[in-house]
């Protein structure tokens, strides 16, 4: 099979198109409604010689690429076409399209086309960037952005991102991959496809300030929308919230951790990056409360994630701007409300950290977010968001309140997916002293002498996942805040950083 067939297919679905491939562009799909790329990998002259002359027949092989405006015929599984080539110096070109006779000789389906069998994306050249092969997406805008959501789906990516002018991506397992042959669709297209999920009022308020956030809901799972403008026009991020949270158990939680979900009172964080899985590792601690004590939950989130029935527990879930004004303004009415349990989605500002403070303060178990690398630099992020003056009585408030900290990073699995290395920091009397103090650069040395108490380092988190044959070596170093350490660490445990495996 011609490394060109699956592109030349996308031309027998489309009526009057043609299939241009210039020297230093991509491959394009010329049709009456306009062109879209449907390769964005920059061409050389010698990938497309090469490509073309897989198609030419025998006695013109020898011809590419030294004979300008070379026309020959090629039989593709999908039917035959003309492709017609030009240049023979540094740049070349080379057109396609269908043989005259060809779409009408075809018959047509009685009902939907078939789906598209799947097969990997077609490669030029080795090094080119990997992409999911699709058939072209529905004419109905609705209908579009379902095949989209089923497709996120079916090939098990965490998100969907959508760009006015280019090809939808998926996210999986960590990378960026192209929706070939979907279409990339237009400013007003996109508009139309987004809104067909999109509340009446997240469309005013996209208006008004360029950028929205809502959920979306269907049978097999919820999402987070982002909906934003750049140079392009729309553009919207879709994150997959699996409509089944998983249990603590099968995250494999530690029993430390899990002694955290059985606290009366305190604040437990669970920090990290954008995209490492905080949101999961908070729904699995709720779940784990919500199936073994008799307590009433309250979640203040935007927008509301992962579901939680009422199981062992009252659970109420408060969306921010749908059921209340801010995370601030629901935080003082749960005061309220009579919680024993309140997760706070997001500490975003001085005020919303206040009250959290408070409110662990005041007998309540209190569960929030924030986007720090480290288990350390959470209790410096925090401190610093007060002003000078109030920043010892906050020392006082973080040492007696602050009970937990996991901070997590999701690593590429080997063999596909991924998996969470979480530090753990656990507040007991000698890290209450040290924040207390002041002296917060102490608290990594005290997590790496209380490792039988259930604390842990990312450090010796990456390494364990390496040792059981879960990272590679050189995903785990990527993945390190101290690099240096763990480079050191992984040498003195066999593991050379120049090969694909350990020892």
């Amino acid at each position: 099979m011609a490394r060109l067939d699956a592109y030349i297919d996308l031309l027998f679905k489309e009526p009057g198109s043609e299939l241009v491939m210039e020297t230093g562009t991509g491959a394009v799909l010329r049709t009456a409604s306009g062109s879209r790329p449907v390769l964005r990998q920059s061409l050389t002259s010698a990938q497309i010689v090469g490509a073309f002359t897989e198609l030419a027949p025998p006695e013109l092989k020898g011809a590419l690429p030294g004979q300008s405006g070379l026309k020959f015929r090629y039989t593709a599984p999908a039917g035959e076409v003309n492709v017609r080539f030009e240049g023979g110096g540094e740049r070349v070109s080379a057109v396609v399209t269908v043989a005259q006779g060809q779409k009408e000789a075809r018959p047509k389906p009685a009902g939907p086309p078939p789906s598209p069998p799947r097969r990997p994306a077609p490669q030029l050249d080795e090094g080119e960037s990997h992409g999911i092969e699709v058939g072209p997406g529905p004419a109905d805008a609705v209908a579009a952005m379902e095949r989209l959501l089923e497709l996120m789906l079916e090939h098990g990516a965490s998100d969907l991102h959508l760009s006015s002018g280019c090809d939808p991506c998926l996210r999986k397992d960590g990378d960026v991959v192209t929706l070939v042959g979907f279409g990339a669709p237009e400013p007003d297209r996109l508009r139309e496809m987004i809104w067909s999920i999109a509340p009446e009022k997240n469309r005013q308020e996209w208006e008004q300030i360029k950028d929205t956030d809502f959920a979306h809901e269907i049978e097999a799972a919820r999402f987070r929308v982002n909906v934003f403008a750049d140079r392009r026009g729309i553009g919207g991020v879709l994150r997959v919230i699996p409509n089944q949270i998983r249990s603590a158990e099968e995250m494999g939680l530690s029993q430390h951790i899990l002694e955290l979900c059985h606290l009366a009172k305190g604040l437990v964080l669970v920090t990290g990056p954008t995209g490492s899985g905080k949101s999961t590792t908070l729904a699995a601690m709720i779940d784990y409360i919500n199936r073994t004590r008799n307590d009433h939950i309250i979640t203040i989130e935007d927008p509301i994630e992962f579901v939680h029935p009422n199981k062992k527990c009252l659970v109420n879930q408060r969306e921010v701007r749908v059921h209340t004004q801010s995370f601030k303004h629901a935080l003082r009415a749960a005061l309220r409300e009579d919680p024993d349990i309140v997760l706070v989605g997001e500490m975003r500002d001085l005020e919303t950290i206040s009250i959290a403070l408070e409110t662990a303060e005041t007998g309540h178990l209190v569960f929030g977010t924030l986007h720090t690398n480290t288990a350390p630099s959470t209790v410096d992020r925090i401190i610093d968001q007060f002003p000078a003056d109030r920043q010892e009585q906050i020392r006082t408030m973080l040492s007696e309140s602050l009970k937990g900290v996991v901070t997590q990073m999701l690593c590429k699995k080997v063999g596909g997916g991924r998996v969470a290395a979480q530090e753990v920091l656990l507040c007991n009397s000698a890290v209450s002293n040290i924040i207390r103090e002041g002296k917060t650069f102490q608290i990594a040395s005290i997590m790496q002498t209380s490792r039988g108490s259930g604390m842990q380092t990312m450090n010796d988190a990456l390494l364990e996942l390496v040792r059981s044959k879960q990272v590679l070596p050189k995903e785990a170093l990527s993945k390190a805040v101290q690099k240096a350490d763990l480079k050191v660490s992984l040498e003195r445990a066999g593991f050379r950083l120049d090969q694909d495996g350990g020892d």
